[in-house]
């Protein structure tokens, strides 16, 4: 459907917000970013979903984490001492694992949490510093996907990026490679990567863990909904849309929609726009791709690094693995 400028005048918004929600809603297919998802109330939702039985990933990296993470700092270092930055950092609670290891490796480590939310980065700091001596943390507040470039490491270090938790899926696979390309851009040749990535499966594993029998994940869907209302003067009715969960088989993706349940016109004041909606029509909130055999290696290959190393669970359903810049 389309949608239609309204004659009025309001203060201005967030850029960002009002530049990705005017473009999105104004496409068709519909979509939003998923960042959007994350305000203070969504992050919370987030932090429920990692705990759900349903949601294997968390803790099936974590597993995978608490198992090698010595052998990763090991791979990493090269013999040298390492200092590590990570990308999209938030609570940074399985990063602790790594953060033990090194500092088990070389008695101290300075870590570069990479974020766009200062108070995360900043609860992230105390706990790190206060639970794990020799870890000297210097958060970085930016959003990595935009502008991202890392000072350079001292003579004798190796410089380790860490970006895990199948961040990486959630972005299409030319923008995924471009975020990797900048990171091999900031690096040396023998610095490292530790990407974290979700594996293709048993598509009903892969349904349940995006629309749990709780309901959280559609709320925490939802909840992008209600900031629009917030936060651009919105006027979604909840209860006219649903959350669906679909495998996509073609492009190895889970995706998230919110489904308009009537047809319908919603009104954002703050961009003075209309947008309507068919019955059954969709904004697509976002895409979780899941890696096949031999496509990490070729990421890393055409984004300028060797996969040296690479660690999987028991049931093969998630994978950590390990590139050398060159």
């Amino acid at each position: 459907m389309s949608a239609t400028v309204l004659p009025v005048s309001l203060p201005p918004v967030n850029e960002q917000i009002g530049a990705a929600v005017r473009n999105g809603l104004g496409s068709h297919p519909k979509s939003l970013p998923p960042w959007l998802f994350y305000d203070a109330r969504g992050s919370h939702l987030f932090e429920q979903i990692t705990e759900l039985p349903e949601y294997y990933l968390t803790r099936t990296e974590r597993t995978i984490l608490t198992a090698h993470s010595a052998a990763m700092i090991k791979a990493a270092a090269d013999g040298m001492r390492v200092r590590i930055a990570e990308l999209g950092a938030g609570s940074a609670d399985k990063t602790r694992l790594l953060l033990t290891a090194a500092v088990h490796h070389q008695g101290s480590v300075l870590y570069e949490p990479v974020d766009v939310s200062a108070s995360a980065l900043e609860a992230a700091r105390e706990r790190i510093e206060r639970e794990i001596p020799g870890v000297q943390v210097t958060p970085r507040i930016e959003d990595y996907t935009i502008d991202f470039a890392l000072d350079p490491a001292d003579p004798g270090e190796r410089r380790l990026v860490l970006y895990i938790g199948s961040s990486i899926g959630n972005f299409e696979p030319d923008e995924a490679l471009r975020i990797l390309q900048g990171v091999r851009a900031g690096l040396r040749p023998g610095d490292g990567l530790l990407l974290g990535v979700d594996l293709a499966k048993n598509p009903a594993l892969l349904q349940a863990a995006y629309d749990d029998a709780r309901g959280v994940t559609a709320a925490f869907n939802l909840n992008m909904l209600v900031r629009l209302n917030r936060e651009l003067d919105a006027d979604f009715d909840l209860a006219a849309f649903s959350h669906r969960a679909l495998w996509n088989e073609q492009r190895s993706r889970m995706e998230m929609h919110l489904v308009s349940m009537v047809r319908q016109t919603v009104r954002i004041g703050a961009l003075e726009m209309e947008v309507e909606f068919d019955k059954g029509e969709t904004i697509h909130s976002e895409s979780s791709y899941k890696y096949r055999p031999g496509e990490v290696k070729a990421l890393f290959v055409e984004a300028g690094f060797a996969q040296a190393a690479s660690w999987a669970d028991a049931q093969n359903w998630f994978e950590v693995d390990f590139g050398r810049a060159v």
